[in-house]
């Protein structure tokens, strides 16, 4: 199988033997990894002043970049963020990735109409806004949910040129969800739902991201059908057994190891929570994308994403689970 083979087989919850798929939402770490920055931290303000020729060689650079990580760390999927964002270079841009890299990789996209956490600066404003004036953030779910469709709509006529969405509201502090079950199922539920159900009819898959405690919410979430659920955050106390116990055993989880381990702790305390993450998601048999429960976010150290990776490669063959961990 291919890696984008062996991803939406995990997507879909059949059972692939052999190794368990990975990737990240974004690998930051491409200076230190490659000597270049990641796409998404550079400024284009003058690319419409550049000639074709300059442009070509940004936009090939960025697309290399891309396989390149997913090459040298075994990575099942790629992540874009277009930048520039509008369509015909976000065309260009994936066109380019799959010329290089044909069809070994899924390919994703960000499309995620629903409301987010506030920022502090209007914490204030949305929260009394969610109860006094309802209708004209509805208002707004609205018009980004046609947005989102309208885009993936384009794109599937120009090739289908993603795999699937991955949706990266965040809705939870790592004590609780910043909405309320009732607000949740008010203000998200139709949305998040009503996307997912397009990007289905299109032919696409659906990865809903958000970090911190979902346990209040993963029920709702699970309902609205996504494909799967990532980060699994153990920082929000978030365990794979216990989503697992919430959702079922068909919808796919992605991610649980601790970014907060890979960065302060010991290397035996990470070692043991990669291991921790291989037992319990693989438990299940099939559905498992490993990753961490974040992403591979600027500052983190490298060497401790690549033991996580080399821990991986040793440990995450559906075939050797017993022998690595015992019985299910």
């Amino acid at each position: 199988m291919t890696h984008r083979e062996r991803f939406i087989k995990t997507l879909l919850c059949e059972p692939i033997g052999g190794q368990v798929p990975t990737f990240e939402v974004v690998f930051f770490l491409t200076m230190e990894a490659f000597g270049k920055v990641h796409d998404s931290q550079r400024h284009y303000a003058q690319w419409k002043q550049m000639s074709q020729v300059e442009r070509n060689l940004h936009m090939d650079e960025m697309a290399q970049l891309y396989v390149d990580i997913a090459k040298r760390y075994d990575h099942s999927a790629i992540f874009v963020q277009p930048n520039p964002s509008d369509l015909e270079s976000t065309q260009w841009l994936l066109e380019t990735i799959r010329e290089k890299s044909g069809d070994e990789y899924y390919i994703m996209m960000h499309g995620d109409p629903t409301w987010s956490i506030p920022d502090g600066d209007h914490m204030m404003e949305f929260s009394e806004q969610m109860y006094e004036e309802p209708e004209k953030l509805q208002e707004v779910s609205k018009r980004r949910l046609d947005e989102c469709l309208e885009i993936a709509a384009k794109l599937h006529q120009m090739g289908h040129l993603v795999d699937g969405f991955t949706m990266c509201a965040d809705y939870c502090f790592n004590t609780n969800p910043f909405f309320s079950p009732e607000k949740f199922d008010e203000l998200i539920v139709p949305y998040l739902r009503d996307v997912i159900a397009g990007y289905r009819e299109m032919g696409y898959y659906t990865i809903k991201h958000t970090d911190g405690n979902i346990i209040p919410i993963a029920k709702q979430i699970a309902d609205c059908k996504p494909d799967a659920i990532h980060s699994l955050d153990p920082q929000g106390g978030v365990t794979i057994p216990e989503v697992r116990r919430i959702v079922g055993p068909d919808i796919a989880l992605v991610g649980n190891v601790s970014c907060a381990l890979l960065q302060t702790g010991t290397d035996e305390e990470c070692r043991e929570d990669v291991m921790r993450s291989l037992r319990e998601g693989m438990a299940n048999g099939r559905g498992y994308v490993f990753s961490t429960s974040n992403c591979a976010y600027t500052g983190l150290p490298l060497e401790r994403y690549e033991m996580m990776i080399d821990i991986w490669r040793k440990y995450g063959n559906y075939e050797d689970y017993e022998k690595n961990f015992g019985t299910k």
